[in-house]
């Protein structure tokens, strides 16, 4: 992939569809679970094309222990004096403003991101992200794991601070960049997923906490009163009022009473998709078979069970972002089940 990273952006027709700008993202955190706190930031606003603008970094006080200081090397200390999260919110937010939020893994990042802003009683202004392991795919680059070391060795650029959210920033915009001009080389899609902020967060006491760095530990929940956690516990729903027509056709339209499962991670909490999906009429599976209707996957070439029985079973395969427009307009059901 030598010829992605000598390709002049003046000498590749840009797609019109491309968004004006991104902002590069990097986080460090106490830790992968809901009630987890970010400890540091940094973006750098890119233009059209990847080009850089500018970069901006801060430490935040996460208001508990900093959780694994051996893989950020921030300690209470070092964050006693950072500034809480509600300070850095607005000059974090004009970073992110009218720009397409990209990360490595950015699941992760926006769903801390988002977490942060709902405590704040405030809304993260991003709409869409773009993850960079998604993108690689997209471009079947020969990478041995989707690692941020990876990808960056695979384009030449030098890590320093690995761990460090600026230099993982910074490392990762370098990288993107010529991504982004052999996409629009080879007029590659952009992986682009909705970014619905969360409305909603209301602290309650943690268990387990460790030596805390400027207040109490938090936990929560999500928008819409979802608990937080690792886990997710199975939600009995009532039974689908309508017939099942069967799978669904691309380029056509949802129709109430589809059969929708879900695999892997989604920008949206995963419980608010499924909510929707039930309101516009259709049918949440938690397993797949030869009858689902359609497969929901932002990751279609994992091995999960159900990613690997859509292939057997031919069912067709759409990413969150696709599933939101279907949404948007579902055909009515020609008539509800007998006895519904």
């Amino acid at each position: 992939m030598l010829e992605d990273r000598q390709t002049a952006p003046s000498a590749v027709p840009w797609p019109a569809a491309y968004p004006p700008g991104y902002a590069v993202v990097d986080v460090e955190t106490t830790g992968l679970a809901r009630d987890d706190r970010i400890v540091s930031a940094a973006v750098y606003r890119l233009d059209a094309r990847g080009e850089v603008e500018d970069h901006w970094y801060t430490l935040v006080n996460p208001e508990r222990d900093p959780g694994p200081v051996w893989i950020h090397g921030l300690t209470s200390d070092v964050l006693e004096g950072a500034p809480l999260f509600p300070e850095i919110a607005e000059e974090f937010a004009a970073r992110l403003e009218g720009r397409v939020l990209v990360a490595h893994n950015a699941v992760f990042d926006w769903s801390m991101i988002a977490r942060e802003y709902a405590r704040a009683e405030r809304e993260a202004p991003v709409r869409q992200r773009l993850c960079t392991i998604a993108l690689s795919k997209e471009l079947r680059l020969p990478l041995a794991n989707h690692k941020l070391e990876s990808l960056a060795a695979h384009f030449g650029v030098v890590q320093r601070r690995a761990h460090h959210a600026l230099d993982d920033a910074r490392v990762l915009a370098e990288a993107f960049r010529p991504s982004l001009l052999a996409a629009a080389r080879d007029g590659v899609r952009l992986p682009l997923l909705e970014c619905r902020p969360l409305t909603e967060w209301t602290d309650r006491a943690a268990s387990g906490a460790g030596r805390q760095t400027g207040g109490p530990p938090s936990a929560g929940r999500a928008s819409g009163g979802y608990p937080s956690g690792s886990w997710r516990p199975s939600r009995k729903r009532p039974a689908c009022p309508y017939p099942n027509p069967g799978r669904y056709e691309p380029g056509k339209q949802l129709r109430q009473g589809m059969r929708i499962a879900f695999s892997g991670d989604t920008s949206v909490e995963r419980d608010l998709l499924e909510d929707r999906a039930v309101e516009a009429g259709l049918h949440v599976a938690t397993s797949l078979s030869r009858l689902t209707s359609l497969l929901v996957t932002n990751d279609p070439d994992s091995g999960t069970s159900k990613v690997v029985k859509a292939r057997q079973f031919g069912t067709p395969v759409v990413d969150e972002a696709a599933f939101g427009q279907l949404l948007g307009n579902v055909e009515p059901a020609a008539q509800p089940a007998s006895g519904k």
